[in-house]
């Protein structure tokens, strides 16, 4: 195992090492996280660069941060850091485009060994799952802590990363767990001792405490997850409302109803851009819609979905976001339906203004086609079935093979930083 960075004084009572094996009994949640994900699989075939500080971004002057590797976190490097700032914290790094499609490729080869294991998986983004493990003892003769040994140790074999992992009696507390548990470790918090380990926490690891409430809980002479578990309810009530005071004081007190939800349904599919340099010409901004509405519409399309609202999300040039949405007749997955949608609710958000960023999004999913209505109007042109044609053009020939005309820019594209 690495060395742990993140594990407070005092918790290596929790951690599995040589020789250590904190008693698992009532633990049958896991969370699984991957470590440095995205650089991580960048290495794999960089091995001279492991040891240096490495960060994958993009190389456009507006580009984040998509991942750090451990060395480069060292100098302050984080995710979603805007790349200036990380080049000014780490000047010596060594900075890598990302891999399209190689991550994915990845986390569904992960995914599956989590599945070998338990049906009772939900992933929560490419590089992150919780398990129920409580069903798989018996079949696979482990303990909770030797199912975590054995997927840390398939993830290092079959893949070439490392993985941190979890476990616990309940999911917020396994979610913590893994994240004491980085780079490459595994933290046990057995259920007679979740409130030895929470108690002594900041009341920021909780779930749900962002930085208002957590101002709110401080005026109280709160700091820690023991002071909200020992704090009367009508006092959280008070300062933070009546929801959030009853989540916080179950937490607070280890208490976690949510079980491992399987194959979640996708509530919403969506795409955004930020340009290289601000955009204010409606031309530029309904072409960069259109661009946004085929992702969408393809993406659906491809999951055999369909959605009934459009939104649209913008930020200004002053960091300022907006979100508009209007809901259809019927559900589409048609990119000139979301587009057409995308560009009256750009024409009555924006004024002039100049735009750093835009989205689009289609929620409301369902995986039912619902019926045509008729029309005495003059027959419309079949847009689906051509969008389904490119489709299948586009597998077969690239992703270039079949675009709409307005996308094929003839000169310099300015929203995508081009002289």
């Amino acid at each position: 195992m690495g060395r742990n960075a993140a594990l407070p004084a005092g918790y290596e009572r929790f951690r599995v090492s040589a020789g250590h094996t904190p008693d698992d009994t009532g633990c049958g949640l896991l969370h699984v996280d991957m470590d440095a994900f995205f650089a991580a699989v960048e290495l794999r075939t960089r091995p001279e660069l492991v040891d240096k500080p490495v960060i994958v971004a993009g190389a456009g002057p507006r580009s984040v941060v998509t991942s750090a590797n451990y060395p480069a976190r060292e100098y302050g490097v984080r995710a979603a850091m805007p790349v200036a700032v990380a080049r000014r914290l780490c000047p010596h790094g060594v900075f890598l485009p990302p891999t399209h499609g190689l991550y994915g490729e990845v986390s569904k080869g992960v995914m599956a060994i989590f599945r070998e294991l338990t049906p009772l998986v939900e992933p929560l983004s490419l590089d992150e799952a919780f398990l129920d493990v409580s069903g798989a003892l018996r079949r696979l003769g482990e303990t909770p802590a030797g199912i975590a040994e054995l997927i840390r140790r398939r993830v290092r074999a079959e893949h070439g990363i490392t993985c941190s992992v979890g476990v616990a009696p309940v999911k917020f507390v396994a979610k913590l767990a893994s994240g004491m548990a980085k780079p490459d470790g595994v933290v046990v918090v057995p259920a007679g001792r979740i409130l030895e380990f929470l108690h002594p926490l900041p009341l920021s690891a909780l779930w749900g405490v962002g930085k208002k409430t957590e101002e709110n809980l401080h005026r109280l002479g709160l700091s820690t997850i023991a002071d909200i578990a020992a704090a009367p309810l009508p006092r959280l009530r008070k300062a933070v409302g009546n929801a959030a005071a009853e989540h916080l004081h179950a937490l607070a007190h280890g208490r976690d109803e949510r079980g491992v939800v399987v194959d979640s349904p996708e509530k919403s599919l969506g795409a955004e851009h930020t340009f290289d340099t601000d955009q204010r010409e409606p031309r530029v901004l309904e072409r960069e819609l259109l661009r946004l509405s085929e992702r969408v519409a393809e993406s659906l399309r491809r999951r055999g979905l369909r959605g009934r609202t459009v939104s649209i999300k913008v930020r200004f040039a002053d960091f300022r976001t907006i979100s508009r949405s209007r809901t259809l007749p019927a559900a589409t997955d048609v990119a000139r339906v979301i587009h057409s949608t995308a560009v009256a609710l750009l024409a009555e958000a924006v004024a002039g203004a100049d735009v750093r960023l835009l989205g689009v999004r289609v929620e409301g999913l369902t995986g039912e086609a619902e019926p045509e209505q008729l029309s005495f109007d003059q027959p419309a042109p079949r847009w689906r079935d051509a969008e389904v044609a490119a489709d299948v053009a586009r597998s077969k020939f690239g992703a270039a093979a079949v675009r709409p005309a307005s996308l094929i820019v003839s000169g310099p594209d300015p929203s995508r930083g081009e002289p």
